[in-house]
């Protein structure tokens, strides 16, 4: 799709903001970003008449149209049981694109999300990252698989296994013996990351020490006592989605979890995106979750990033998504103001250059899957 949006506030997130500026879509890729910028004869053109115009967020850690809300046992697709290391199990093969959740993500400006497994085998599955619209998980993929799930902990305790040597012993033997699954071989080999659920700090200390011994590229979700090691991960350049931060210590391994984690990991060196870990908080709240962050002390720089450019890094999507510049991807969302400010409203979404979502109307232009938002 082809569109220019004009007369903004851009915040690009890969230079500073630029006032009055314009942003060329062609083809749903970003052509131009700028001040000053010739819109090509004939391309649509909206005035954003000074509104913040910044990429769509990145949600790096979602149970998106696995979970489903509202149905029970009927939308329950997240965790397969019945077995324990299910590096084949794919999360497109489960995605429903008709849950309300996707319409949420639009209308908290989030266009990119990484859908992942559950966390009640020691080994969940295959993670994608997706774009929040479309008719089907094929059309919606941005990138498939983005990596295996994992998970350590009490969770698999509570299901796969009976302790925390138990569920180490399952990764250890699936991986052990990964050279002759295909999936696993492209974990070993570095091609894929290893998405490791984890919140206290001696399983944080497994998840190394696994890291250790297979030499696959750890990423840690959850990361709820991170902070307590934040130096060690920092020095080993391992990255951690963490959150969820609006939600309770609803069990004993997240007793120590803390608003300032986010903060203490940044300072620490390490690079961090905040997560809602939707439906644990609604993911329209991600930006929420991030003004709070900031305000127990993560730089408001560092803030912006952990929804746009860093878990674009963190996954790999940097050459798509997080950002406003030449080649990357049209998702492009208009706010009312300054995002960070919990009174602005996305108003206008833009993916690959196509319009998805307005807020004055509340429906997703061309779209009659979800209708009217409610």
């Amino acid at each position: 799709m082809n569109v220019a949006i004009t007369n903004g506030y851009v915040v690009p997130m890969s230079g500073p903001p630029v006032e009055g500026g314009t942003v060329v879509i062609e083809s749903g890729r970003i052509m131009a970003v700028g001040r000053g910028i010739a819109v090509p004869e004939g391309m649509p053109v909206v005035d954003a008449g000074g509104l913040w115009v910044l990429p769509g967020f990145v949600e790096a850690h979602t149970h998106l149209g696995l979970g489903e809300e509202g149905e029970d046992a009927a939308g329950e697709d997240l965790n397969e049981t019945r077995v324990a290391a299910g590096a084949h199990l794919r999360a497109i093969d489960g995605v429903n694109p008709a849950e309300p959740g996707f319409a949420d993500a639009l209308s908290g400006g989030v266009t990119t999300a990484v859908v992942l497994p559950g966390s009640a085998n020691p080994i969940g599955g295959q993670a994608m990252a997706v774009k929040c619209w479309g008719r089907t998980a094929d059309e919606m993929v941005l990138r498939d698989p983005v990596g295996v799930k994992s998970a350590l902990g009490e969770n698999p305790k509570r299901r796969a296994t009976s302790t925390r040597l138990g569920t180490a012993a399952v990764i250890r033997a699936a991986l052990r013996d990964g050279r002759d699954d295909p999936v696993l071989r492209r974990v070993l080999d570095g091609e894929l990351l290893w998405h490791q659920h984890v919140h206290r700090a001696d399983d944080i200390a497994t998840a190394l020490r696994l890291a250790d011994e297979f030499g696959h590229r750890l990423v840690l979700h959850h990361g709820t006592e991170a902070h307590l090691l934040a130096d060690l991960l920092a020095e080993r350049e391992i990255p951690v989605v963490i959150g969820p931060l609006l939600a309770g210590r609803s069990k004993v391994e997240l007793r120590n979890r803390t608003m300032r984690g986010p903060a203490l990991l940044a300072a620490a060196g390490v690079r961090v995106a905040i997560t809602t870990d939707h439906s644990s908080v609604p993911v329209h709240l991600l930006v929420h979750q991030v003004t709070l962050a900031m305000k127990e002390g993560l730089p408001r720089q560092d803030a912006l990033a952990s929804i746009t450019v860093d878990p674009a890094r963190i996954m790999g999507l940097d050459d798509r998504v997080g950002a406003l510049r030449p080649g990357l991807d049209g998702d492009v969302v208009l706010w009312s103001g300054d995002p960070l400010d919990v009174m602005s409203r996305a108003l206008r979404v833009f993916v690959a250059g196509r319009e998805v979502y307005r807020h004055e109307d509340g429906r997703r232009p061309e779209d009659g899957i979800l209708g009217a938002y409610r």
